[in-house]
């Protein structure tokens, strides 16, 4: 979708040159216009790129789902549907292992240095896995947990219940624990939720306002669980096709530092959630040390599937697991470390 003023500038008699230079590209994402994440993140981050151009690159938002589905963005920018999308590899299981390590419970503990910790080890992996598109970056939002109809505290308050899981890794710690996942992507959570497909949700605080689950669910598991990782990559030829100093604006944007400002204001957002969560009355739960002590039990299975799945990849699993760990330790963001 990406669009040059050649025809006009032609009209005009410019030199081509000087057309093939001014683009406009698409950013298609699946949340509603109104969710934080884009007037803090998405909006401020096509500014600076807009403004580091003079005006050369314009990016049009599609949000909503209004070019695809949540699960099909990544396909969507492979495709050049959209120019650049907003993806969440969770949502297209075993797709991306390497990746998913971002899904695993109870590791990260902040989410903007951890955003930041996160894809700075990713960057050496991308090329492998997500090679057929242009990868950006990579950010996690504030660590979210168990909301629920019923009160939860520990593994075995689970058994039994129909979860709607952030993504594959929740959904297979839901079913260890003796759940049952009700998979639909964020935009239909609270629907399962009201028509009683699902009895709890794993969510970050502020996304249980944002979509509207707030009525639904009272119950709430106060530890920051686990978190999503969610990524922004682009069309390949699109940004091979860019003139030089233009691809040098996009590169120049697509780093860690940029991945902590994008998501920052989002971080802020959900963390907020809790404390409205407080002042409307609902059930906070804090697990004690034995409680946390079951819910790492009940994970440790995650980790050893993930080490499966990238070893069968051709991939030292644990190097890169204890690369991962490190970077995090080394952002203060590893849960449990402080």
């Amino acid at each position: 979708m990406l669009r040059t003023v050649l025809a006009a500038a032609l009209c005009l008699g410019l030199p081509a040159s000087v057309a093939a230079q001014e683009v406009t590209l698409s950013f298609a994402h699946w949340l509603p216009p109104t969710h934080p994440l884009q007037p803090t993140g998405f909006e401020p981050w096509i500014q600076s790129i807009e403004d580091a151009s003079d005006g050369r690159i314009k990016i049009d938002i599609y949000p909503a789902q209004q070019l695809g589905a949540a699960g099909d963005h990544y396909d969507m920018a492979r495709d050049g549907i959209a120019d650049i999308t907003w993806i969440n590899p969770g949502y297209q299981p075993g797709r991306f292992p390497l990746h998913a390590i971002g899904e695993l419970p109870l590791m990260m503990s902040d989410a903007k240095a951890g955003s930041r910790a996160f894809d700075a080890w990713y960057r050496q992996y991308a090329p492998q896995e997500m090679s057929d598109v242009y990868y950006c970056m990579t950010h996690s939002h504030d660590p979210g947990t168990f909301h629920s109809k019923d009160p939860v505290r520990t593994p075995a308050d689970i058994e039994g219940k129909n979860v709607r899981p952030a993504h594959a890794t929740m959904a297979r710690w839901v079913s260890l624990m003796g759940g049952a996942s009700v998979q639909v992507p964020a935009p239909e959570a609270r629907e399962a939720i009201a028509k009683g497909a699902a009895d709890m949700i794993t969510f970050p605080w502020g996304s249980i306002f944002i979509f509207g689950i707030d009525k639904e669910v009272s119950n709430h598991l106060d530890t920051p669980l686990y978190v999503s990782s969610q990524a922004i990559v682009m069309n390949k030829d699109m940004v091979e096709g860019l003139p030089d100093d233009l691809r040098q604006i996009i590169d120049d944007h697509c780093t860690p530092e940029w991945t902590e400002t994008v998501v920052s204001g989002w971080v802020d957002a959900e963390a907020a959630g809790r404390d409205r969560m407080i002042e409307e009355g609902h059930t906070l739960y804090k697990p004690t040390a034995e409680d946390l002590a079951k819910w790492r039990e009940s994970a440790a299975p995650l980790t050893q599937e993930w080490m499966e799945a990238v070893n069968a990849r051709g991939v030292d699993a644990q190097a890169a697991y204890d690369g991962y760990v490190a970077a995090l330790q080394e952002a203060g963001a590893l849960m449990g470390d402080d």
